[in-house]
């Protein structure tokens, strides 16, 4: 479970209630269930519009646009499903976490690469085979005739 949802202080601040702005959708599921598979509606969907949210700093709702645009459908809605249990209450449960987990991912600060230089022994090694490529070009040679 994640516990925090804000980039800046993860550890201390609290997670944000979304709930207000959620929309669910329950429909039959392709998943587990026997033979109510075909009656009962277990598939939860769960419906989150970025750009209407209040919860959601203009820089937040830009990074999440940008990062989950493949989750994203024309209407700008972010639209997750779960149908892995039989039962609604436990794919709404486990879909809930799936929307804070994304979104605390897409959130999260992508860490600059701090570039290396080669070490000792990989320059080194680097040399003795250069070396051991040019003795082996040198030996095609005709040898000179004195």
């Amino acid at each position: 479970m994640i516990d925090a949802l804000t980039p800046e202080n993860p550890k201390n601040s609290p997670r944000r209630d979304f709930s207000p702005e959620w929309t669910f959708s329950a429909s039959r599921s392709s998943g587990p269930g026997g033979q109510n598979v075909n009656k009962v509606s277990s598939k939860m969907e769960l419906r989150f519009h970025i750009m209407d949210s209040s919860l959601l700093s203009e820089s937040e709702k830009e990074m999440l646009t940008e990062k989950l645009a493949n989750k994203i459908n024309n209407e700008g809605f972010l639209v997750l499903t779960c149908q892995t249990s039989r039962s609604q209450l436990a794919n709404k449960e486990e879909v809930i976490e799936k929307f804070y987990a994304l979104i605390a991912k897409a959130l999260k600060p992508r860490k600059k690469r701090v570039p290396t230089k080669p070490g000792k022994g990989s320059i080194e090694r680097k040399l003795k085979e250069k070396k051991r490529i040019a003795e082996k070009k040198q030996l095609r040679k005709r040898p000179d005739e004195e």
